[in-house]
């Protein structure tokens, strides 16, 4: 009795903490539960690689999962899907093109000297690319004058001759009908190409950098990236400005083949350049644009280019109605196997409901601890090993009935059943945790998300089947006027004698 007694209490106390485990973590909902978006990528071959194999294709899983933890994007996961693809779900987000913008992007950082000789066409290149610049953040600088409280300062444009002028000089072919902002968003983007075009090939890149940070300029509101190089790239970056100090000629940090700053290097640093392995990339950067910067440096530059293929939402309203529509399916069969258990098993089907609520409560409490994201597929594994673990409550307790049948003891009858239906039960649950193995194996995405929550439950299944269910039997079996055969077994079915 002592011992059914410490063993009530351990269960006891593991409820409450479960309990107290759910109140303090909330489970963590999927993108079809919580509603959000999910992105599909593809990674494209490049240069000499002409197939994507699985180690390169992990390789861009690891940069884009340090982007993603740069974005601070909760509850997100990265999966691979077949050979060349990745699947983003972010819960929650349902704007995600920021989030595909930074992902998107190789993010290839090189620092390069300027030409001699090209100083003239440089500054009219530069001319143009700040005018245009200009016009295209005005909105944006309109905005945050206004949010700060500050002046607002006044409206920037560009005559529509010069604009036309610009577009014919540098040949660019204006389709018809385009706006002032789509044509000034072709000039830019010519203008970064020719400006490329004028530096030297790239003595020192990204694959140097230990960190990068952020940090508002001390003039204005603008914001700046900070570097910090290893000691073969502050070696680097001190033999490139001392090459160009003093001479005119700038000093262009190029990403992505775009031009995002192009730096002046003043004659005190002709004797031994910049030192100190730091610099900073100054380009009249809104916060987000240097957040996004920063997180694309810290991360890393792309093994292999990838493309976005699909972006799909799933709106909050759709999320919740799910989680109704799941909700009621799990009650309805909850309710349906607790009344067959009372009507076919008597006393002993109250207990297995009993013990089946405290498997739901611990199986929750599991995913909320570990934690494990709940999608419309790990549903169904949960719903699926609650059968399960009902399953071995079904074997327990025939195996009792037939003991009662044979003329045996209730109490021997009980012990004798849990004895009989262990190996059964065992090889049942050793059985379906080699398939939930094979599942998490070879599947992906959604289909590991249920072999996982099938694996918890059977695992529980296996503890509240053997000890819950146990305990709370014999536990009832100390009270005199429940230890009657007849609330096991029909009279009719028992031997005179035990009858």
């Amino acid at each position: 009795m002592a011992r059914q007694q410490g063993w009530f209490a351990l269960i006891l106390a593991l409820a409450i903490a479960a309990g107290a485990l759910l109140v303090s973590f909330p489970l963590q909902l999927g993108l079809d539960l919580r509603g959000g978006s999910q992105l599909t990528l593809q990674v494209l071959p490049a240069g000499s690689i002409r197939s994507v194999q699985k180690e390169q294709l992990e390789a861009v899983k690891d940069v884009l999962e340090r982007r993603i933890n740069g974005l601070g994007v909760a509850e997100s996961t990265l999966q691979t899907v077949g050979d060349d693809q990745l699947v983003l779900q972010l819960p929650g987000e349902q704007d995600p093109s920021r989030a595909a913008k930074v992902l998107g992007t190789t993010a290839l950082l090189e620092f390069r000297a300027q030409r001699p000789g090209t100083e003239q066409e440089m500054t009219g290149l530069l001319k143009l690319k700040r005018q245009a610049q200009a016009v295209l953040n005005q909105s944006q600088v309109k905005a945050a004058a206004i949010a700060n409280g500050q002046p607002v300062p006044p409206a920037v444009s560009i005559k529509a001759e010069e604009l036309a002028e610009a577009l014919t000089q540098l040949g660019i072919s204006v389709p018809p009908g385009s706006s002032e902002t789509e044509q000034l968003g072709l000039l830019l983007s010519t203008v970064n190409t020719k400006i490329v075009a004028l530096y030297d090939p790239a003595e020192l890149t990204g694959k140097d950098l230990t960190s990068a940070g952020r940090q508002q300029q001390q003039t204005g509101t603008g914001w700046e990236v900070t570097l910090a190089f290893n000691s073969e790239g502050g070696k680097k970056f001190a033999e490139l400005t001392k090459g160009i100090a003093g001479t005119g000629r700038l000093l262009g940090i190029v990403l992505d083949g775009r031009s995002i700053s192009e730096a002046t290097v003043g004659p005190e640093f002709k004797p031994a350049g910049i030192s100190g392995g730091a610099a900073s990339i100054t380009g009249n950067f809104t916060a987000d644009e240097a957040r996004d910067l920063e997180v694309q440096l810290r991360g890393g530059s792309l093994p292999l280019p990838v493309k976005l293929i699909e972006v799909r939402t799933v709106g909050p309203s759709l999320g919740a109605e799910n989680i109704r529509s799941s909700l009621i399916a799990a009650l309805s069969g909850l309710a349906l196997v607790a009344v067959f258990m009372v009507v076919v098993y008597r006393l002993p089907g109250v207990v297995s409901v009993l013990a089946l609520s405290l498997y739901s409560l611990f199986n929750l409490a599991v995913y909320a601890l570990i934690p494990v994201t709940l999608s419309l597929p790990g549903i169904a594994g949960f719903i699926l090993s609650i059968g399960m673990a009902v399953d071995a409550n079904v074997l327990i307790f025939e195996r009792v009935k037939e003991e009662l049948r044979s003329g045996n003891t209730l109490i021997r009858s009980i012990d004798t059943g849990f004895s009989l239906a262990f190996s059964s039960i065992l090889d049942g649950h050793v059985t379906g945790l080699i398939s939930c193995a094979a599942l998490f194996a070879l599947g992906t995405g959604l289909v590991k998300g249920f072999a996982v929550t099938l694996a918890i439950g059977l695992l529980l299944s296996l503890f509240t089947a053997l000890t819950c269910t146990r305990t709370l039997l014999r536990l009832l079996m100390s009270y005199p006027g429940l230890r009657r055969s007849t609330y096991f077994v029909p009279a009719a079915q028992l031997p005179a004698s035990a009858s």
